[in-house]
């Protein structure tokens, strides 16, 4: 079955929506396809500013309802514990959160854009979704990464070559309570290197440390301009450094 199909078969649904790179496709493909797709993005301390802000602008380009939700995602005490499972908890409760506006707008079918090359045998979050049905039509019509990637270039989506970005909570090692003030460091600290022209990299929470994790063709560069970077960050000790493969 292809994507086509898919939508055949499954003509109305909504769109959990992130404005990443594979939710974004998979909402161009649903409407290509005729189908009644109506995106939902929920806004939480998690997401950054520019997520936002990347959905607003995908979903104004292809002229799609975009419905955006606000949850306070630290008042459930067991995501703001940052448990092993954290991301089960918080996925369930960002996709109750969906689904419960969206079954008042109409939609019964919930959607997301997890895709053919996500390895998905030991994820918390998707763990929640499967226990509350949601579908995930790139991975069942075998759709991968350089596939979505290649056919959003294709469609002229600005998407196409957006780095993978998982959320801020990821920043903060599991048992380490996770509360607004760090979130927002990070968050600044990241559009501050942004802002240097680094791409595909992570600042994390050390100890009270910020790890900066960048791909290895940009360590020299990284390192040329440490001295800038400690002077740029916030809130925090100080700085340390890591490479390796993509983050």
């Amino acid at each position: 079955m292809d994507v086509r199909e898919y939508f055949i078969k499954h003509p109305k649904a909504a769109l959990a929506f992130s404005g990443g790179v594979d939710s974004s496709y998979l909402l161009y493909a649903g409407l290509a396809c005729g189908a009644d797709i109506r995106a939902y993005y929920v806004k939480s301390c998690f997401q950054p500013a520019f997520e936002l802000e990347d959905a607003k602008k995908l979903a104004g380009f292809l002229k799609a309802e975009l419905t955006i939700l606000y949850k306070d995602i630290l008042a459930n005490e067991t995501v703001a514990n940052n448990p092993r499972d954290r991301c089960y908890h918080c996925k369930k409760a960002i996709f109750e959160t969906i689904y419960a506006q969206a079954r008042e707008d109409g939609y019964t079918l919930l959607i997301n854009g997890t895709q053919a090359s996500d390895d998905v045998a030991d994820r918390a979050g998707m763990r929640a979704l499967d226990e509350m049905g949601v579908r995930s039509p790139l991975r069942e019509c075998g759709v991968t990464k350089e596939d979505i990637r290649r056919l959003s270039k294709e469609a002229g989506l600005f998407t196409w070559d957006k780095p993978a970005y998982a959320c801020l909570a990821t920043r903060i090692p599991s048992g380490t309570p996770i509360d607004t003030g760090t979130l927002q460091r990070v968050e600044y600290a990241e559009n501050e290197l942004f802002s240097m022209g680094f791409r595909d990299f992570r600042v994390r929470v050390l100890e009270g440390y910020a790890r900066i994790e960048v791909r290895e063709a940009d360590w020299e560069r990284l390192c040329g301009r440490k001295n800038e970077i400690k002077d740029r960050f916030e809130g925090f000790r100080g700085i340390l450094l890591d490479t390796g493969t993509r983050p």
